[in-house]
């Protein structure tokens, strides 16, 4: 046997032995790495400041882990005090309001009269109790199955941070493509992950801080609820309605319709219309501008997008990183594609 097989044959047994020894952490570790990418520039800021790479890494994984569990930590314990003194004559009061809605449809709704008084047969105000019940015991199972990969994500973030000049000249040894190759294609991935991880920060905040205003004039904790309309807007296409129709049908079931209306509208109109329809992509776009300074390393706003909602679709929460990361990857792919093709024909 050839020297070179043999040792192909060793390497492709520790890759399989490799897979299943990090099975359990190959997407916290694959996020962090490619979060560490996105805030690289963060991490070259701290070590001016701070002459340290050890201290730089550790600030910079401070503050991914406050942007991680401050809010998170926040809502949870509001939730976990909101539970606890919970009345169940508020669900009472929504079924009533429901089922006279359903029975004395708007002249607008008729023709859902029966559809409405069917839907209501099978309400039984225990069930919806019990399924709240349930539904908080879910929300804690997710929360901390979210706080337990954060976690680990924090932990190999500051790794990627600490280690990442090294892994990246290592790669650039291994990789069978040219050195200028490989510095484009880390480049290029920096740059749009650089552009995904800021535009879903701050329009998440953006989003949140617009929420949080409207429930606050109602009388609510405008932190709490914009917290959670933060997470709730990186769910494509129902996240806004998951936060105001809630408060809708609640507003109308304790006779206070006013504010009911004006959240619905509010919502609908100011949030998902203005705010994630138009003034999202004029975000992306903006931040892509003016992080990425060259035109041959910017990804259209729309391409990243529409690459998030994608991402979100398919690998949950953390598609938002994922997918963006997969569509400039493969973009990347064809440019050094194309310029080889233009080589040999040339």
């Amino acid at each position: 046997m050839k020297p070179q097989y043999f040792v192909a044959i060793l390497f492709a047994t520790s890759l399989y032995w490799m897979y299943l020894l990090y099975a359990p952490f190959i997407l916290a570790i694959t996020i962090a790495a490619l979060l560490a990418v996105s805030t690289a520039n963060i991490q070259r800021f701290f070590e001016k400041l701070l002459h340290s790479r050890l201290l730089a890494a550790l600030s910079s994984s401070f503050i991914l882990a406050v942007l991680f569990f401050a809010p998170l930590g926040y809502f949870l314990a509001t939730i976990t005090m909101k539970l606890n003194s919970f009345d169940p004559q508020a669900i009472k009061d929504m079924e009533s309001f429901l089922r006279d809605l359903a029975a004395n449809p708007p002249e607008l709704l008729l023709f859902l009269k029966p559809y409405a008084l069917d839907a209501m047969k099978d309400v039984d105000i225990n069930s919806l109790t019990a399924n709240a019940i349930a539904l908080a015991g879910k929300l804690g199972a997710f929360s901390a199955g979210f706080l337990k990969n954060a976690f680990l994500i924090v932990i190999f973030y500051f790794f990627a941070q600490y280690n990442g000049i090294y892994v990246v000249n290592f790669l650039k040894r291994i990789i069978q493509i040219s050195v200028d190759e490989t510095s484009m294609l880390i480049r290029e991935l920096s740059s749009v992950m650089s552009v995904v991880f800021y535009s879903i920060i701050v329009n998440a905040m953006f989003q949140g801080i617009l929420f949080g205003i409207a429930v606050s004039f109602m009388g609510y904790n405008g932190l709490l609820f914009g917290i959670m309309y933060g997470f709730a807007s990186l769910i494509p296409v129902v996240g806004g309605i998951l936060m105001w129709l809630p408060f809708m049908i609640y507003e109308f079931s304790i006779g206070d319709s006013s504010y009911a209306i004006f959240i619905a509208i509010y919502s609908i109109v100011v949030i998902s219309v203005i705010a994630d329809t138009f003034v999202k992509p004029l975000i992306i776009k903006e931040i892509n501008m003016r992080l990425l300074k060259e035109d041959d390393t910017r990804m259209n706003e729309l391409v990243i997008f529409f690459a998030i909602i994608a991402g979100l679709a398919t690998f949950g929460f953390w598609g938002m990183i994922l997918g963006p990361a997969i569509t400039a990857f493969f973009l990347t792919i064809l440019k050094l594609f194309e310029a080889r093709t233009k080589e040999y024909q040339s």
